[in-house]
């Protein structure tokens, strides 16, 4: 990979990780990742690098995930690192996990709508059946300290209302829909939490996602945000399909893997937390920005098969919990990551030529 690129996730993991100290638990230890090889899990190992290298933490990471080849191309400075471990392994038909293992964030399963309603058995089956294998496997470990669930905002149901959303809200859900698969598979997985910790002991700690930006998402992701900035970066015109004034958030890489290793470490067994930006903006406002920043020239064009919507639909987090336990901010608010995020979008695309 490009030396710039890696300068700049670097550089931005150095800005967000604002107190290493606290996460001194995970020196001389050993973290499993599973879905590892993802965005999230790219800025996990990051982050992990990162501490290892300027902070000496010595921690061991495993990544397991489906496509193993596909990660050691995407980021061979990442795959290649001393400290990393790679297992290709589909989560479902998993049984065991290395036995030094003190530390998981079970990441896996892909956010990606097309493939929920494309294959909407295989989303439950993975987010329901993996969960509890993982659970299983990590019933075994001899010193497990702590396991970090990945849930998904969706679990929330429809936000009816003009505020953030807390972790005790649960709003409108329709079970009877193909588009149902994915949301009610997380709520599943959540349940299974619940039980492995009540009945097995197992010390799991919960976070629901909202929406990220940043390097490692790839452009073409049925998103808002990435298709604006792929259009913008293509010249545009930058399109908005559908309502312009939903509402939406978005928390940067280096943020989202420095408050996760917060979450692991020091958030508690049992507690649910909101992993998300409390920076809203309407997709209106976002392709204007994005326009900006790329070309003043670009056009926002809108098309849309209605109208007038008499519903907009808002997900933004309330992330007060996790800012006043854990002592987590923002550090890249949303004009600086949408800077990152082209920067870094433009050099990987130029240096592919």
């Amino acid at each position: 990979m490009n030396q710039e690129l890696i300068s700049i996730t670097g550089e931005d993991c150095r800005r967000s990780c604002i107190d290493p100290l606290s996460l001194s638990a995970l020196s001389n230890q050993s973290l499993l990742i599973t879905g590892g090889t993802g965005f999230i899990g790219k800025w996990l190992t990051e982050m992990i690098v990162y501490l290892n290298k300027e902070h000496h933490f010595n921690c061991k990471l495993y990544l397991l995930a489906r496509d193993i080849e596909r990660f050691k191309k995407e980021v061979p400075h990442l795959a290649k690192g001393p400290y990393i471990n790679l297992i290709e392994q589909d989560i479902r038909n998993l049984h065991d996990i290395p036995q030094d293992v003190s530390w998981v964030i079970h990441a896996a399963g892909s956010p990606d709508n097309r493939e929920h309603v494309s294959q909407p058995l295989r989303t439950i089956d993975t987010f329901y059946k993996g969960t509890n294998t993982l659970f299983d496997a990590c019933f075994r470990l001899p010193d497990l300290k702590k396991l970090l669930h990945i849930s998904s905002h969706q679990v929330y149901g429809q936000n009816v209302t003009q505020n953030t959303i807390k972790e005790n809200q649960i709003g409108i859900s329709e079970c009877n829909s193909v588009n149902a698969a994915y949301p009610e598979a997380k709520r599943m997985a959540e349940t299974l939490c619940a039980i492995y910790r009540n009945q097995q002991k197992l010390p799991i700690t919960i976070v629901r996602p909202f929406a990220f930006i940043g390097p490692y998402q790839n452009t073409d992701k049925p998103w808002a945000i990435n298709n604006f900035i792929r259009d913008g970066l293509l010249g545009g015109p930058i399109r908005i399909l559908g309502n312009a004034e939903t509402i939406r958030s978005y928390l940067y890489g280096s943020d989202i893997a420095y408050w996760l290793l917060q979450m692991l470490v020091n958030g508690k067994s049992g507690s649910t937390y909101n992993l998300g930006s409390s920076e809203s903006v309407s997709l209106k406002q976002l392709a204007s920005t994005i326009a900006n920043l790329i070309n003043g020239k670009i056009e926002v064009i809108y098309k849309s098969s209605k109208e007038v919507y008499n519903f907009v639909s808002i997900a933004v987090p309330d992330i007060s919990k996790s800012t006043t336990e854990l002592g987590v901010k923002e550090i890249f608010n949303l004009n600086t990551a949408l800077e990152r995020t082209i920067q870094w979008n433009t050099i990987h695309t130029n240096s592919h030529y």
